[in-house]
């Protein structure tokens, strides 16, 4: 019989041993009997993947803790626990490799739980392994299921691969494998930026970020004719920033120095441990130096995660020995705040607050202004102690001077005082109002000038020009007429008010000279009197052109209120409401009033350049003779 011949063949003293050799290899085909076996769990019992990838379920029995794999022969087999069947090879699909059970291209039918059966001559031992498959989420790259890292923000830190077993054993295998890292969905290339690749299963990441840092291996390989790939992601949780700090010392010897060196903080030693606590030293170091003849030890504290306890406290390096323990410290403490983003962020959001403050004052400037003064009116200084009687003093051309206009005669003796007298509480000096009969025009002008805190010089296109400029420009000038009723204004040809063909004497206004030179000297020379120009017309260049320099400066340096501007507009605005109304009259014209309100742009803008008062419930009938 061949089992005869083969005892024969063993000889004498091996004879038992072979026989129970024989025995167990007969058991082994007994069938799955896990009643018999003693069970080992395994560090982790479940090992993830997702269809398509590779998966490597590695059992653990074989180690010295187990048995003495080195000298006892043992056998092990792989059963898939749903259905009781030992796995086997399949083509493409599954390789069975001593301890290890590989899933060439892992699917959903894949799902169970695999049992690694050991057996040796006298013993039985057994180790399950789940085997998960997740589904990949729609939109999301990486892995279902990850694996945790901490990360230090702001230094260089490292990731390691969870595949480090595949790695191994692959190089058991002598098999040639590859990886690539991503970062989120995108690949990271070795050396580029500030990624490194470290060995196979290391990324080096200098100065770590607190965002996105979701990071995928893939470990490609082919492995049974096959060539796969199995991934993991990492989801690094960045925390603190990390210190070190290297305590040196050189001791003059020969040979190894009995020397230690030691950290300590709060008279309390600082070790080496393993895994590194948060706060804990390096392995010492040693190097040997031939001149001087010596060696150096160095020793690194290590704070993995800086916290508001580790500042201002000293931490303190000692070299001990048999000839004394010389110590060095230093104190930890916390850096300046960053104070250069909130300064940049305070003076930029300044800088727009600024700009939108000008720009809003710009426009509104005189909306402000006239409330301020009304909200505020104890901020300003009485003006009723400062001498004077009259807060403008109104000049114009009179009558049958060159440049009389009896629209603007209108204006100054019956719309100013209605508007600023009756509704603002000004108090004007009217030249054809409030002369005293008889007095001589030098003497009334200065003292009345004098005593006035504006001046309000009210001027059309014809009131500089003198006679013989008259006839040439007469045509050009948009003029200021008034309709029957006295209260409505139009600009057209100015007829009726002027005459140069001999039925009228006109000749120069010798106290609109008079105005003008004391106005202008005060206030361009002196300083001592605020003139406004009040442009009841409008003005083109080549009538302006024929202005006294003196108006044309005082115009372009401050400016006018215009008058005929706030015709313009009331006119665009009525137009469209009166138009109708227009029709049924014929297509005959139809005057627009004024607005007499003060809270109109015109009415504003003169309140803007005059004095600063209240109203007065009643004004001093006398006029005081003031010194010149």
């Amino acid at each position: 019989m061949p089992l005869c011949h083969f005892l024969r063949a063993m000889g004498q003293r091996s004879t038992v041993g072979s026989l129970l050799f024989f025995l167990w290899l007969n058991g082994i085909c007994s069938g799955f009997k896990l009643e018999n076996c003693t069970y080992y769990n395994r560090t982790f019992e479940s090992v993830y993947s997702v269809p398509g990838d590779m998966a490597m379920l590695n059992s653990t029995l074989v180690s010295s803790d187990t048995f003495n794999f080195t000298t006892v022969p043992y056998n092990i087999t792989w059963y898939n626990l749903k259905t009781g069947r030992e796995m086997s090879n399949q083509t493409g699909r599954i390789l069975v490799h001593r301890e290890t059970l590989w899933f060439l291209n892992v699917t959903v039918d894949d799902i169970a739980e695999y049992v690694s059966i050991l057996r040796t001559p006298s013993r039985c031992y057994r180790q399950g392994i789940k085997l998960v498959v997740d589904l990949p989420i729609a939109g999301q790259c990486g892995r279902p299921k990850k694996a945790f890292q901490t990360l230090t923000l702001g230094v260089t830190d490292k990731v390691s691969c969870p595949l480090k077993d595949y790695i191994t054993k692959l190089d058991s295998y002598n098999i040639t494998s590859s990886i690539k890292w991503y970062r989120g969905c995108d690949l990271i290339v070795d050396g580029t930026g500030k990624f490194t690749y470290m060995d196979k299963a290391i990324l080096k990441i200098e100065s770590v970020e607190a965002e996105n840092n979701l990071y995928t291996c893939t470990l490609s390989f082919t492995l049974g004719g096959i060539t796969g790939s199995v991934s993991e992601t990492i989801d690094a949780t960045v925390s603190g920033s990390n210190f070190s700090k290297r305590c040196l010392v050189f001791v003059p010897c020969v040979g190894r120095p009995s020397v230690d060196i030691v950290w300590s903080v709060r008279n309390n030693y600082i070790m080496y441990t393993t895994p590194p606590d948060r706060v804990s030293t390096s392995k010492l170091n040693l190097s040997m130096q031939d001149d001087p003849q010596g060696a150096w030890l160095e020793l690194l504290l290590i704070i993995s995660e800086l916290r508001e306890e580790d500042f201002n406290i000293n931490y303190t390096c000692q070299a001990v020995s048999d000839r004394g323990s010389p110590k060095g410290y230093f104190t930890l403490l916390p850096t300046d705040p960053n104070i250069i983003l909130p300064i940049g962020s305070v003076l930029g959001g300044m800088t727009v607050l600024f700009i939108i403050s000008v720009t809003i004052y710009y426009l509104f400037k005189v909306d402000i202004v006239l409330w301020f003064r009304k909200a505020f009116p104890v901020l300003y200084t009485n003006t009723d102690l400062d001498g004077k009687l009259y807060d403008a003093y109104v000049a114009y051309a009179q009558p049958r001077a060159i440049g009389f206009s009896k629209e603007v005669e209108e204006f100054a003796l019956c719309t100013l005082p209605q508007v600023l007298e009756n509704a603002c509480g000004y108090k004007l000096f009217i030249g054809g109002r409030d002369c005293m009969p008889g007095k001589a025009i030098v003497d009334s002008v200065e003292e009345n000038i004098q005593a006035s805190r504006r001046l309000l010089l009210l001027y059309t296109a014809s009131t500089f020009i003198s006679k013989r400029h008259t006839s040439s420009t007469s045509s050009n000038n948009n003029n200021i007429s008034k309709s029957s009723d006295n209260n409505e204004w139009k600009t057209g040809d100015r007829s009726g008010s002027m005459s140069f063909d001999g039925s009228e004497d006109v000749y120069p206004d010798s106290r609109q000279q008079l105005e003008c030179m004391a106005a202008m000297h005060r206030a361009l020379l002196e300083g001592s009197l605020k003139v406004i120009l009040v442009e009841l017309e409008e003005i083109s260049p080549a009538q302006l052109a024929l202005f006294p320099e003196s108006v044309r400066h005082l115009r372009k340096k401050q400016g006018a209120v215009c008058w005929w501007k706030n015709l313009r507009t009331r006119q665009r605005w009525r137009t469209c409401v009166r138009r109708r109304e227009d029709e049924e009259k014929g297509g005959q014209a139809t005057q627009l009033s004024p607005s007499l309100s003060p809270s109109s742009r015109f009415w504003k803008e003169l309140r803007f350049s005059m004095p600063v008062r209240g109203k007065r419930a009643s004004y001093p009938e006398k006029t005081a003779l003031l010194n010149l």
